[in-house]
């Protein structure tokens, strides 16, 4: 039996990738999560061989409840699904501890050969994100990416940034006061030596952190 932790806010989508897993995998038995506590609560108190993740968790962002996961159980593979492009977000959820990073439009057979391999041990990494990680080891001696100094939740309040939105709505989206976004803000400004949201805007843009 292969015990599966399915885990995104959206119901729908659980179903979907629980079908997709027990009709592909061979005794798979999944359980569901739609929000940090719930994944949290799942994974300390009952038996996974693995995590299936989302990236965008109300409450926490998926890579906090990725570095919880992997405090609590170091040796529990976790498999991030997410919307995002893989040149946005699958650096930082392997370099936190993911087995893999895939993108929701991703065809079923390719999650069930993701999931086989991480099972096994492995890492599982598209073509996409092969070739960034490969781009980033050849260009290593040509400096950091500003960004690349942001924390987790700093680099997911600068990608709401440059999407346009605004310190209310990027609250609202996640779950913050708009006194802490602010501080957010500002923190990433100081961090990236610019002054404007304005700079922000058009570094997101040509650093493709924007869907």
């Amino acid at each position: 039996m292969i015990r599966v932790l399915v885990s995104d806010d959206h119901a729908v989508l659980r179903t979907g990738v629980t079908k997709i897993l027990t009709h592909g995998l061979e005794g798979a038995v999944c359980g569901e999560a739609g929000n940090a506590e719930e994944i949290l609560e799942q994974v300390q108190n009952h038996e996974w061989d693995l995590v299936i993740l989302d990236i965008n968790m109300p409450g926490r962002s998926g890579i906090e409840v990725l570095r919880e996961i992997r405090r609590l159980r170091p040796g529990l593979p976790v498999l991030v699904l997410s919307m995002h492009a893989e040149d946005q977000y699958g650096k930082r959820v392997l370099r936190t501890g993911a087995s893999g990073y895939m993108n929701k439009n991703v065809a079923p057979e390719e999650l069930i050969k993701a999931v086989h391999k991480v099972l096994s041990g492995g890492r599982y990494v598209s073509p996409a994100l092969a070739e960034k990680l490969a781009f980033d080891l050849t260009s290593a001696n040509a400096g950091q990416a500003a960004h690349e100094a942001l924390s987790e939740r700093e680099f997911e309040v600068l990608r709401l940034i440059a999407s346009g939105k605004t310190v209310s709505e990027i609250a609202e989206t996640i779950h913050l006061s708009v006194a802490t976004v602010s501080t957010y803000r500002a923190r990433i400004l100081l961090k990236m030596n610019m002054t404007t949201t304005v700079e922000l805007i058009r570094y997101g843009i040509e650093n493709r952190l924007v869907d």
